[in-house]
């Protein structure tokens, strides 16, 4: 289907495989930094995207949200289509914080904001909130917990965590130079999967340099 990233995944064993799933298009202007803002997402854009997925997961998937409310409809969505499915919220799978940038154009940020970052893109918080290496904790704690799931299971969350995640399934924990972090993710309301066949202590490998 158009709406999946990368197709060939898809033939995972369900028990060894992430489903991840990027909210639906939000209600704001284009250009925007909306990060960790808890903006709405388009009701119909969300309705179409859960209708698109819920027939292609396992049965009694564990669905695990974000708790920004973009993501937490498009949980109750599938939800509504899909009672086998159980839901949970998760503040760990929310986006990047991009502090006192949040809401700004992100054409209206200075350029010297941006080669702060560049500078030293693992540590430095752009915004002053959040780094990359402390965005890359949090959701590989969530990734951790993965291995005690009995069930398959679907992250409702967004693109950062989905690059995240990409880069936890190849045993990267750390990105120390910009041109590393992952360009690819699903569109709005699109998914991807992710194998869990190698152990999960594998996130203890060697930053990417």
């Amino acid at each position: 289907m158009a709406n999946k990233l990368t197709a060939p995944l898809l033939n995972m064993p369900e028990s060894k495989t992430l489903w991840l799933v990027r909210h639906a298009q939000p209600l704001l202007a284009p250009g925007l930094c909306y990060g960790a803002t808890d903006v709405p997402a388009d009701p119909h854009a969300t309705r179409q995207a859960a209708l698109a997925l819920a027939p292609e997961l396992p049965p009694h998937t564990t669905v695990i949200s974000s708790t920004l409310q973009r993501c937490e409809l498009l949980a109750h969505s599938l939800q509504g289509l899909r009672p086998d499915l159980a839901c949970k919220t998760d503040v760990r799978l929310t986006e990047m914080n991009f502090g006192h940038w949040e809401g700004q154009r992100w054409d209206a940020i200075p350029r010297t904001a941006y080669d702060a970052w560049t500078a030293d893109f693992s540590h430095h918080r752009f915004g002053g909130q959040e780094s990359v290496a402390e965005f890359m904790q949090r959701v590989a704690s969530a990734w951790r917990e993965l291995a005690l799931s009995p069930r398959p299971v679907l992250w409702v969350t967004h693109a950062g965590v989905i690059r995240a995640a990409t880069l936890l399934s190849q045993g990267v924990h750390e990105v120390t130079q910009a041109s590393q972090w992952p360009a690819a993710a699903p569109v709005f309301g699109g998914w991807c999967t992710l194998p869990l066949d190698q152990p999960l202590d594998h996130l203890i490998s060697q930053p990417l340099r």
